[in-house]
């Protein structure tokens, strides 16, 4: 690897950290100089922008989320197994988030919902993935007789993200495990009884 690019995965990865515990608006350039070691210029000459490099880095965070959850996800025979380690991955957040400062996805979410139109695409890209993976979990697990055939696949993927995100900020703010836990229990047991069919 040339050490430019090396420099600039440098970069990316200590901005993305930045971003995520001070928010994008919060972070200065001089911020991401101090924890780099770069001048200005050395920034600028991997990033046209701020704004360029904040969408690098929320896609280096976002990359970190996808592995947590490929990692999470492997290896499960029944897919309602599959759907609870999907819930089982938020709720490792409470003692591991995937980035320093919790959940990149929802910090950005909360903070680009008006402001930042291009990172809000980013946000809702992943949202976009969690929802398409639910939805072929549900699906499969139908054809297989694994799932209630009635089991409503993109209803189910809008209540266990919006459970689990919401249940990652109470955790956050409220500085326990404790909301985590209880929508996981929740959804899990609601999941087992009337979504599993075998």
């Amino acid at each position: 690897m040339r050490k430019g690019q090396e420099t600039r995965e440098r970069v990316v990865a200590q901005a993305a950290a930045l971003f995520n515990v001070s928010g994008y608006a919060g972070t200065a350039i001089s911020d991401i100089m101090a924890a780099t070691g770069l001048e200005k210029g050395g920034i600028y000459r991997h990033f046209e922008s701020k704004e360029q490099l904040a969408l690098a880095a929320f896609d280096y965070a976002a990359e970190k989320v996808r592995e947590r959850f490929a990692v999470g996800l492997a290896g499960h025979k029944h897919t309602v197994d599959t759907i609870i380690a999907f819930l089982d991955v938020f709720r490792s957040y409470a003692e591991r988030p995937p980035l320093v400062g919790g959940c990149p996805i929802l910090n950005t979410a909360i903070e680009s919902d008006d402001t930042n139109p291009m990172l809000r695409e980013r946000v809702r890209a992943v949202i976009d993935e969690w929802r398409e993976t639910i939805r072929t979990l549900v699906q499969t697990g139908i054809a297989r007789g694994e799932i209630r055939p009635e089991v409503d696949a993109d209803r189910l993927a809008l209540l266990i993200i919006a459970t689990m995100e919401g249940a990652v900020m109470l955790a956050r703010i409220l500085e326990t495990a404790t909301p985590l836990e209880h929508a996981y229990t929740h959804l899990a047991t609601y999941i087992t009884q009337q979504v599993r069919l075998a």
